[in-house]
């Protein structure tokens, strides 16, 4: 069952929250049409700077390919396996693009489809907004570990109980 990813974009000038509307879900796992068209996809999507980062980093390697004289079934296979990381790695890519543009990321969700994604994801969203707020618990305080006196002959440290064992 996919799992995906529920974005948040940043606030517009006139709006005090962002509107649940503009809310991006990113589904995890292989994409086959970014594995197939994957300028295309990055260009369908406006990552610009990855589609930038994909083209330099796929024309060096062409370059390097050519000036090694390299047979045809490497080049083939070096295309391959771009095509592959980008079939598996555009939802990571797409998170970061938009956390760079400094959308915030809410969680994740599970269904079979988007349409069931968001219908779970809004359901436990509204659920929440309306719930009685719980009173928070004071953060536990912690203390740094005071040592007393320099290290003796006798301390030990790892899984033997003697020194010298």
């Amino acid at each position: 069952m996919p799992t995906y990813t529920v974005h948040e974009p940043p606030p517009r000038k006139s709006e005090s929250a962002a509107d649940p509307e503009r809310f991006t879900f990113v589904r995890d796992g292989f994409h086959f049409w970014a594995f197939v068209f994957g300028p295309l996809w990055l260009l369908a999507h406006r990552l610009w700077l990855v589609l930038l980062l994909y083209v330099v980093i796929n024309g060096a390697i062409n370059v390097g390919l050519v000036l090694l004289t390299a047979p045809g079934l490497l080049k083939f296979a070096v295309a391959l396996g771009i095509a592959l990381f980008m079939g598996f790695e555009v939802p990571s890519l797409r998170r970061w693009t938009l956390g760079r543009r400094g959308w915030k990321t809410l969680g994740f969700v599970v269904g079979d489809s988007r349409e069931m994604a968001e219908r779970r994801f809004y359901g436990e969203w509204m659920s929440r907004a309306t719930a009685a707020p719980i009173a928070s618990t004071p953060a536990a305080q912690y203390s740094t570990p005071v040592r007393r006196g320099p290290p003796t002959g006798s301390d030990v440290i790892g899984l033997f109980p003697e020194p010298g064992a």
